[in-house]
């Protein structure tokens, strides 16, 4: 291919790349995965002529979609036998001025929303994401599913009725998140339980997911045993972690390093009162390397 040519695939690219690893990541769940998906779409794109194709996003989009429901499908088929709790791998998300004024995008990232998702089969997560996180038509979607149109709406209504509430995408002011991980932070460095058990609600729950390769808790801690398992056994293991408070899937949350290297994250889902519903801590070294800032829409 000419230099030209080559130049233009790449710029056309670049323009849609974000919204690319938004919708791969959401329907995956995994960064790796959402990487490797956009660098196939790529390749496919460098692939074809320009000139032939009348709407380049659309185009890519499609292509890329598609890609992401034959991995998803795959990695289902993969997570039978995950060892332990099985949790998104985290994001490090960076929220400007303009996101924070638009927060859905975001929300639709965090780890309780991408739990929620795990419910519905492959298309019916794409053509739910497509329609209500990234605004695409009907129309479009059918195109890009290979479906009919009204099929494609019955897609997307099951695929809201087995979501149900969107209380998963809740989020509370950027204060109230501070103050939680602030409290946080303490019960576990202090080993006391202080100001965060009224932060929290009765009903809490925690997932731990170690991919059966480091320690986690396993099963699912609810109510009073989280509180404990925090300030008994975490303030403990977790003394001598460096954290840090960083955009974790479109909301604050923590990370957490020792000798430099990522060995915990720590992100929150909250009901509408404020109050931490769901505490999610990734401890799998794979989900966590590589772990650094990235563009996502």
């Amino acid at each position: 291919m000419p230099e030209d040519a080559t130049r233009a695939h790449a710029e056309v690219f670049e323009q849609v790349r974000p919204r690319l690893l938004g919708i791969a990541y959401r329907i995956l769940g995994s960064r790796a995965d959402a990487e490797d998906a956009v660098q196939d779409t790529f390749l496919r794109w460098q692939e074809t002529d320009i000139a032939s194709v009348g709407s380049p996003g659309a185009w890519l989009t499609t292509v890329c979609t598609r890609r992401a429901i034959d991995m998803l499908r795959a990695a289902y088929r993969s997570r039978v036998d995950y060892v332990g709790n099985w949790l998104p791998e985290p994001l490090n998300t960076l929220i400007d001025s303009e996101a924070e004024a638009h927060m859905e995008p975001s929300s639709s990232l965090s780890t309780a929303f991408l739990l929620m998702l795990e419910r519905l089969t492959p298309k019916e997560r794409a053509a739910y994401l497509l329609y209500e996180i990234f605004e695409m038509s009907y129309a479009d979607i059918a195109a890009s599913l290979e479906m009919r149109e009204p099929a494609c709406r019955k897609l997307v209504s099951r695929a809201k009725a087995r979501i149900g509430d969107h209380q998963v995408r809740y989020q509370p002011t950027r204060e109230r998140q501070e103050e939680l991980l602030a409290a946080f932070q303490d019960a576990i460095c202090t080993g006391q339980p202080g100001n965060l058990t009224a932060m929290l609600a009765s009903d809490v729950r925690l997932t731990a997911d170690g991919g059966g390769k480091v320690a986690a808790a396993a099963g699912v801690l609810e109510g009073e045993a989280v509180l404990a398992f925090l300030t008994e056994r975490l303030s403990k293991w977790w003394a001598a972690y460096e954290w840090s408070f960083v955009v974790l899937n479109g909301a604050w949350g923590a990370v957490l390093k020792q000798g430099g290297e990522v060995v915990a994250t720590v992100s929150f889902a909250f009901d509408r009162s404020d109050r931490v519903t769901d505490i999610f801590i990734v401890r799998n070294p794979d989900k966590l390397a590589g772990f650094a800032d990235r563009s996502v829409h």
